[in-house]
């Protein structure tokens, strides 16, 4: 665990104290830049893959991708937002521990960070480490070694990422989470890109239920591994369930 971050792993957050931490952690880790080369990725999601009857390339690098992703963005959002910690998070500069299955279970930090000082000017300044530093380059490399399409993978991304802040949204009602909403919220980048991480999940009205349901826009593909099950929250369950328009949109696309 890294000292600096104790305060976040209280409660239901307790089983994410010892996945980010430094590089004198004695479990065996793998630079992370090795992930651009198709020698490393290859090999890894293969081994991976291999618990599945019909492993589609795929299917397994968007699945593989969940796991890393649950791993990575909640402790680091919520360092970011609640602790206001600006943490070395560039691709080229961590290790990857990974568990016997092939999953990765921690991430070896450089040094543990800094306090924001001045404070970002706008969310995109207090994301860039991780989305630009990281998720950027691990998406491209997985995306054009598996053959999925850049937005599954990023969809994957959101998609923690919003509901993480709903989960801190209820376990502290106070928390300062405007700058996540924000940059879940802006269509854009400051320099006129398309923002991938922009609104991966909607929320819709169900006959018969009060509650909104969750629904991402984008689905992760899993079901091309093995005829694995659609995701409760799949556009495309949604598109066979309602006829709902755009959800058959997104289901040509991918």
């Amino acid at each position: 665990m890294i000292p600096a971050l104790a305060p976040l792993f209280i409660a239901d957050f307790e089983h994410y104290r010892d996945v980010l931490v430094l590089e004198d952690d004695p479990r065996p880790g793998v630079p992370l830049r090795t992930l651009s080369s198709a020698g490393y990725l290859g090999p890894l999601l293969t081994r991976f893959g291999a618990r599945y009857h019909v492993p589609d390339l795929r299917g397994v690098a968007s699945i593989w991708s969940k796991y890393y992703f649950i791993k990575l963005i909640p402790p680091v959002v919520a360092a970011s937002l609640l602790l206001d910690r600006r943490l070395p998070l560039h691709l080229d500069h961590l290790q990857m521990v990974l568990d016997d299955e092939h999953l990765p279970v921690a991430f070896k930090l450089p040094h543990e960070g800094e306090r924001w000082t001045p404070a970002p000017a706008d969310p995109f300044q207090r994301f860039d480490a991780l989305i630009e530093g990281h998720l950027r380059p691990l998406i491209d490399a997985l995306a054009g070694y598996a053959g999925v399409s850049p937005r599954v993978l990023w969809s994957n991304a959101g998609n923690y990422f919003e509901w993480l802040l709903g989960v801190l949204a209820g376990a502290m009602p106070g928390a300062d989470l405007k700058d996540g909403h924000a940059l879940l919220n802006a269509r854009t980048t400051p320099d006129g890109r398309r923002n991938p991480m922009y609104q991966p999940v909607r929320y819709m009205s169900v006959e018969g239920h009060s509650a909104l349901k969750r629904q991402r826009r984008v689905c992760c593909v899993r079901y091309r591994v093995d005829d694995l099950p659609h995701c409760e929250n799949c556009p495309l369950s949604a598109s066979r369930r309602t006829g709902d328009a755009e959800a058959r949109v997104i289901s040509t696309v991918l």
